[in-house]
């Protein structure tokens, strides 16, 4: 898996990005915890579920149907969000669905259920885009020596291309609305 605070950059960017016209504040930020809540499937490994199992890590929770679900949540909850349904919807839905695609990236684990409950197949993408250093599970090696190797990679291939995708949604953003104003 990708770190928790890599998982929480992809809406951050998303979100400062299209700007808080588009994104409130509270979505932004429930956007960000949607992008980590898949890996709440830990808790499985307490309970005794093995992680090849569909409830185990990297299972249903990294699936497509349950970036769906997240974002149907976040669509009910607009008006708390201070946003409107389909925008609240939509930003949840990515935001979740980030992290699954992100964890198909790293060199370790058993794959992803994307496409659960329709099969419990598990992916990753071709060898060649598996470039982010896979972060272990839990809190104890966070500020090892190994963690310095994993935040450099994902310095490289996620952060430096988020932040410059968001600075690049505000150049846009900004001349449209400069475009915009001149023709008044």
């Amino acid at each position: 898996m990708a770190s928790v605070f890599t998982h929480a950059i992809v809406p951050l960017a998303m979100g400062l990005g299209l700007g808080r016209a588009t994104v409130s504040r509270r979505l932004l930020v429930f956007g960000m915890l949607a992008s980590v809540l898949p890996d709440a499937d830990v808790v499985g490994f307490r309970l005794g579920i093995a992680y090849a199992h569909e409830l185990g890590h990297r299972g249903f929770s990294h699936s497509v149907a349950f970036a769906v679900a997240v974002g149907l949540l976040a669509g009910l909850a607009a008006p708390w969000l201070q946003s409107r349904r389909w925008t609240a919807f939509v930003f949840a839905m990515f935001s979740t669905v980030s992290h699954p695609l992100l964890d198909m990236c790293t060199t370790g684990g058993l794959g992803i259920a994307l496409v659960w409950p329709w099969s419990d197949q598990r992916f990753f993408f071709p060898a060649a885009a598996r470039v982010i250093e896979v972060a272990p599970i839990g809190f104890k090696t966070l500020f090892s020596q190994r963690s310095l190797v994993i935040l450099r990679s994902e310095l490289l291939w996620v952060w430096a291309p988020c932040l410059g995708t968001s600075l690049l949604l505000r150049i846009h953003t900004w001349w449209r609305q400069r475009a915009s104003r001149s023709r008044r």
